[in-house]
């Protein structure tokens, strides 16, 4: 929230179960821009906040980019849009 962005936004949510959690960013051609989040986090709501940036901290291009949640209890994926 919110989508589309600019110039960041906030991506919220909850795990059933204390989990290794691993989100990552990535553009339409399926490359990893940016991760987000890489380790344990506890059974409860969450929230990460991406800037629109790579992996280095240069701004990124307009346009679509997806968030990939990884856990131990499964994958979710959203899409965002980030507008200049």
């Amino acid at each position: 929230h919110p989508n589309p962005f600019n110039p960041s936004t906030t991506i919220r949510y909850t795990l059933p179960a204390a989990s290794h959690v691993r989100i990552g960013v990535y553009d339409l051609a399926g490359r990893e821009v940016a991760v987000l989040a890489d380790g344990m986090q506890l059974e409860e709501s969450q929230e990460v906040t991406w800037n629109g940036a790579d992996a280095a901290g240069r701004a990124l291009g307009a346009g679509v980019y997806f968030a990939r949640l990884e856990s131990d209890q499964g994958t979710g994926l959203t899409k965002m849009t980030l507008v200049k």
